[in-house]
């Protein structure tokens, strides 16, 4: 049987979609991120410039009524690409996703996944698999209750303690 994708998953998705995201730094060779260390900075009214499918499927499932949140753990001083990512979250937002912070510093005491994950419908958990160079090598999902059960409890605990990104300064 295939594994489904993301999208798959998030257009069956019902009531919540939530994202852990604990690296501080993903596929370097990504043209947004190379094109914001050129200096490019997206101009937030205009939309037409910064709007990708992946903000459409967002929009398209908050729309439905689900609750889409990512929470992302990071280390201060914060990487080129953690501020990268903080620069165009801007648009994860005007999607419709909640997008909050925890500083690394304020995680230690937490119990948390090994790997980066969707859990959506806290039924399904699609767990993201990255190379020590930060390039993506592939994904799984998993049904297991006591995965399931591990991440949903990590991923409140993190949004607990978060920062909203609208009051999050990265340091």
């Amino acid at each position: 049987m295939a594994v489904p994708t993301l999208e798959e998953l998030l257009r069956r998705c019902e009531r919540s979609a939530v994202h852990l995201e604990m690296r501080d730094g993903y596929m370097r060779d990504d043209p947004m991120f190379v094109a914001w260390q050129d200096g490019h900075r997206d101009d937030q009214g205009d939309r037409e410039s910064w709007w990708r499918p992946w903000l459409t499927l967002i929009e398209e499932t908050t729309t439905r009524g689900v609750e889409v949140r990512r929470a992302r753990v990071v280390s201060e001083p914060v990487s080129d690409y953690v501020q990268f990512e903080y620069d165009v979250t801007f648009s994860n937002v005007a999607a419709g996703e909640q997008v909050r912070w925890l500083p690394r510093r304020r995680a230690t005491d937490l119990a948390l996944p090994g790997n980066d994950f969707w859990l959506l419908d806290g039924t399904t958990v699609m767990v993201n698999h990255f190379g020590g160079d930060g390039q993506f090598t592939g994904e799984e999902v998993i049904t297991e209750p006591a995965l399931i059960k591990l991440c949903a409890s990590a991923f409140e605990a993190v949004w607990e303690r978060a920062v909203p990104h609208e009051e999050y300064r990265p340091a």
